[in-house]
């Protein structure tokens, strides 16, 4: 058995969502074992993020300005600026804001991500999975990384949608009839 079979989520943890009307915002905080500027790296360096994020970049987030951002299963190519760049403790482009800071040995992650109130479960689901992928992938046990369609399809994130869910107190989403089954 590969590594990657033997991943399973823990449970949900470490998150919260700041409500403002029909803007809400995820907080997911996690501590990792790797030092802040290594956590820095794979939050910025294109090769990394295409190992763990939902998404992909044509050039560095770690430096003010625009780098054109996919999606994993979207084809639609977005234009994303970087507004703040502070190696290695806040990064800020989009709708995300990430700040890293020392924590013992490790480094204290925390992601701020704006997401349609109706989705909020499914984005702490995917979200949780990502930095356990980028968790193990920093350790050296890299799993690759489990996004978009393939996330869905695991077992684990269909549990996690569901305590992410009850946790905030919202409904699970509906599944979208088009979309495959789990």
């Amino acid at each position: 058995m590969t590594d990657r079979e033997q991943y399973e989520a823990g449970p949900a943890r470490g998150a919260q969502i700041q409500k403002e009307g029909e803007k809400w915002t995820l907080i997911l905080v996690r501590e990792l074992r790797h030092s802040p500027e290594k956590v820095w790296q794979a939050l910025t360096d294109p090769a990394h993020l295409r190992e763990w994020a939902p998404f992909e970049t044509d050039g560095s987030l770690g430096t003010v300005g625009t780098v054109n951002l996919t999606w994993v299963g979207t084809p639609q190519v977005s234009k994303t600026s970087v507004t703040r760049a502070d190696a290695p403790s806040v990064l800020e482009y989009n709708d995300m804001r990430w700040e890293l800071e020392a924590f013992g040995s490790g480094t204290r992650l925390t992601l701020w991500h704006n997401i349609d109130r109706r989705f909020i479960s499914w984005g702490a689901a995917g979200w949780h999975i990502c930095l356990d992928v980028l968790d193990r992938l920093l350790a050296g046990e890299p799993i690759g990384r489990i996004v978009g369609a393939e996330a869905i399809q695991f077992g684990g994130w269909q549990r996690l949608n569901t305590e992410y869910a009850k946790q905030f107190g919202v409904e699970t989403p509906a599944w979208p009839s088009s979309a495959p089954k789990p």
